[in-house]
């Protein structure tokens, strides 16, 4: 399936998914398609792996639980946040390291309160590794963390490789 490419998430300094400057994080990007999905492009390298060579299985669920979480801000103007309530994962393969991989989410309900989705990890041959639903609560920024925007480097970074289209 392809999947044309409409905008981009941000991504910020030290977070383990999306920290551009954190030396141990995955650094995925977040491309938001034409029908609300998220998708997520990642490289893993041997600091994430479990046994030599394979994904572990954390950082796995990990990516997944961002990218549902992140495609709530896909439907809004303002950012809203999603603290997981509840998140069910099934491992179908392996993931090797140093392959992009693509991280599929989105939102399949919610309400005024909370929010439900699921995901998947594709890999390179178009299998799917991983899949995850999950349950999150909707949470104003405030109530989670003090989060300055500046000093976290929360912003949409441009890459030469971004996407216009992904298949997957």
């Amino acid at each position: 399936m392809i999947h044309h490419i409409v905008g981009k998430q941000h991504n910020s300094k030290m977070c383990f998914v999306c920290g551009l400057k954190n030396k141990f994080g995955i650094h995925a990007h977040f491309y938001v398609t034409e029908n609300q999905e998220l998708i997520a492009l990642f490289t893993p390298s041997e600091e994430h792996q479990s046994y030599p060579g394979r994904l572990h299985g954390g950082i796995a669920s990990a990516i997944l639980d961002e990218t549902i979480g992140r495609a709530i801000l896909n439907k809004y103007e303002e950012e809203v946040w999603g603290v997981t309530i509840d998140l069910n994962v099934k491992f179908k393969k392996s993931i090797p390291l140093n392959e992009e991989l693509k991280v599929v989410g989105r939102i399949t309900s919610e309400n005024s309160r909370m929010f439900e989705g699921t995901g998947e990890i594709i890999l390179q041959n178009g299998d799917v590794a991983v899949t995850a639903s999950g349950k999150y609560l909707k949470v104003p920024l405030e109530k989670i963390t003090d989060f300055d925007k500046e000093e976290n480097e929360w912003r949409i970074v441009e890459l030469k490789t971004d996407p216009k289209k992904i298949e997957t």
